[in-house]
Order: structure tokens, then C-alpha cells, then sequence
């Protein structure tokens, strides 16, 4: 569905990232983990993950847009929005989009993996859990480089303190002095974590190459079930 949307708010999150708020003109039913495309052209769509979860976005959709200076592709999308915010005018999106959406009706343990920007697929996913009070194990680790990219890492950790059931990993793949989480490689660190993933439902946000490793390394060394596992990249990836 192609709707417009008015640009509620536009904020950095980190260096280069931004947290970008749309107010559709009518509500859209999504499910957590989808994605919406934001339209720059007739035949130029481009995919964002939802950072907000269904049941609490109040009528608002949520992105985190990294636009490094090599990215032009995300560059140009939050220019457009902070021409749209400036101006007082729309942008038009189609949504939603995505099967890689969370599996309410399972109860399977979760593990939730992102690498950079892709926290906002994980983000969705774990807040709706959270407001819907699933009470299965929930891990989530998040990669980056340094931990100046992990803008929500306070707000993930207060989360753990108050949800008994939920698990935060951070790693960055550059140690520094007074980190106290993971060094190196998101999909190393969990396999070091884990004797085996039989149990879990496993959703996954990152580069697709990062997404047909996962799906490699977990189905061959920890019985992970090739079935119960989602990502986005999979529906363009074998």
C-alpha cells in the first residue's frame, strides 16, 4: 500500500545514523519485523526495517537510517526527509513489507541478531514482545564496530535489568579501554555462547552476507533449524 507520510521528527542517533519519525495519513498494520520502502522515484524504492513495534507506534513509523558518507542510497532518502521536514511537505512510502516478521504463535526461545542499523528490525521485534509480556527466553546480541554505534546501549540494558527473560550481548569488533562486553565478530561470539540453537527461532538483521553466514555456521555447527530462521536477505539469497 503507497501512502504519505509527514516527517514528525528527524534526530541523530549516532555518527551518521538517524532516527526518523513518519506520521502516515492513515494508520498501517504492520507486524514486527516488517520493512516499508520509501518511494524517491517511480521505479526507485528503497527498504527501511521499522524500528517501531505494531501494537505501541501510535500511528507513527519508526526508522534508523545509517547514512555513512559511502552510502549515498540512505543519504539521499534522509536529505529527502529533512527537505519534507523543512518544507512542511510528504513522503510517500509502500508498506508494509517483509516475511521475515516475528512468529507470535510460537514459544520458542529467541535469539535476536543485528549488525549495525539492522537493531531497528530487532528493536521492533523485541518491544513487541515485551509490551505483549512473551514470557520465553529472549536473547539479542548486536554488532558493531565500536561502541559509539550502539546508540540504544543503555536503553537495551535497562531492558535486561527489568525483564527477567531478556538478554543482552553487546559486541563491537575494535576493543577499547573500559568496554565491558564482547570483542570481535557478532556470529563468532554467539557461537561461542551457545552449545546448540535447536530450541531457538532465530531473526536476523545485517548485511546479507552477514545473514547467509549466520544461516551457514548455525545450521552446520549448533543444529540450528534452517525453518525457524528469518531474515529478510533469505528471500534474495539461497
Amino acid at each position: 500500500m503507497t501512502i504519505e507520510c509527514k516527517v514528525k521528527l528527524i534526530e541523530p542517533l549516532a555518527s551518521n545514523t538517524f532516527r526518523i519519525l513518519l506520521h502516515p495519513e492513515t494508520p498501517i498494520a504492520f507486524k514486527a519485523g516488517q520493512y516499508l520502502m520509501v518511494v524517491m522515484g517511480e521505479k526507485d524504492k528503497r527498504p527501511f526495517s521499522i524500528a517501531s513495534s505494531p501494537c505501541r507506534n501510535n500511528g507513527e513509523l519508526e526508522l534508523h537510517i545509517g547514512a555513512a558518507e559511502h552510502n549515498a542510497y540512505a543519504i539521499e532518502v534522509v536529505e529527502a526527509m529533512n527537505q519534507a521536514f523543512a518544507d512542511g511537505t510528504c513522503i510517500e512510502i509502500d508498506a508494509p513489507h517483509g516475511d521475515a516478521w516475528l512468529q507470535e504463535d510460537e514459544q520458542h526461545p529467541l535469539l535476536l541478531i543485528a549488525g549495525g542499523t539492522g537493531f531497528s528490525y530487532v528493536r521492533s521485534i523485541l518491544d513487541h514482545c515485551i509490551s505483549q509480556q512473551l514470557s520465553q527466553a529472549i536473547y539479542l546480541y548486536w554488532g558493531a564496530k565500536d561502541s559509539s554505534q550502539l546508540y540504544a546501549l543503555d536503553e537495551l540494558k535497562l531492558i535486561a535489568e527489568q525483564n527477567s527473560n531478556v538478554h543482552f550481548v553487546p559486541v563491537i569488533e575494535n576493543n577499547e579501554e573500559h568496554w565491558q562486553g564482547k570483542v570481535g565478530n557478532v556470529l563468532q561470539a554467539i557461537e561461542q555462547d551457545f552449545d546448540s540453537l535447536a530450541d531457538f527461532d532465530i531473526y536476523i538483521a545485517g548485511r546479507f552476507e552477514m545473514a547467509g553466514a549466520a544461516r551457514d555456521q548455525f545450521t552446520d555447527r549448533k543444529q540450528a533449524n534452517r525453518e525457524r530462521m528469518y531474515a529478510d536477505a533469505y528471500a534474495f539469497i539461497s
